[in-house]
């Protein structure tokens, strides 16, 4: 899963032009790709926003010249506000069966993955290896990079599924 993490970008990129052909060249009806992305939301959560979106691709190029800080912190603030997509997709992170799990026996604790996330870097309530932190994976404007997972040296963060029922058992595990 790491390995495909690190090809995001071009995923995102050869996705977004599909729809964007779509749209444009076939006439696809743009409500079409809004209720795609939303009904892909309620499985994955706001996925849809970098891994598919064409404008995603656009503003993530543009925002991503800079330093890392600055492009970290305006990746935080588009995907608050976003399209409507976003919006749905990030109401649905807290329900969505994609989450980003802990192994804590391999975790060492070194912050790596937190440097890695722009909802851990911007949100101090929201983490991915401290105690009682709520998983920066259920965030709203987590848009499921995985850069976190990609990042982290010893593997003790997954992708991994969380149904519904135990999304209260899981925030409540972690201290949150």
């Amino acid at each position: 899963m790491r390995r495909f993490i690190h090809w995001r970008r071009f995923v995102q990129g050869g996705v977004g032009i599909g729809i964007y052909v779509l749209v444009g060249r076939f006439n696809i009806n743009l409500l079409w790709v809004i209720l795609f992305g939303s009904l892909f939301g309620i499985v994955l959560g706001k996925v849809f926003c970098r891994w598919m979106c064409p404008l995603g691709f656009i503003m993530e190029t543009l925002m991503g010249s800079g330093d890392k800080a600055k492009a970290q912190s305006s990746m935080y603030m588009y995907f608050k506000v976003g399209c409507p997509i976003a919006w749905i997709g990030g109401l649905l992170n807290k329900v969505s069966l994609l989450r980003v799990k802990l192994d804590p026996s391999r975790c060492t604790h070194c912050g790596v993955c937190e440097s890695a996330c722009y909802i851990s870097e911007f949100n101090e309530t929201h983490g991915l290896h401290r105690p009682g932190l709520v998983n920066a994976s259920t965030h709203y404007s987590c848009s499921r990079c995985l850069a976190c997972v990609e990042s982290c040296p010893t593997g003790a963060l997954s992708v991994g599924t969380a149904f519904p029922a135990n999304v209260a058992r899981e925030v409540t595990e972690r201290g949150a």
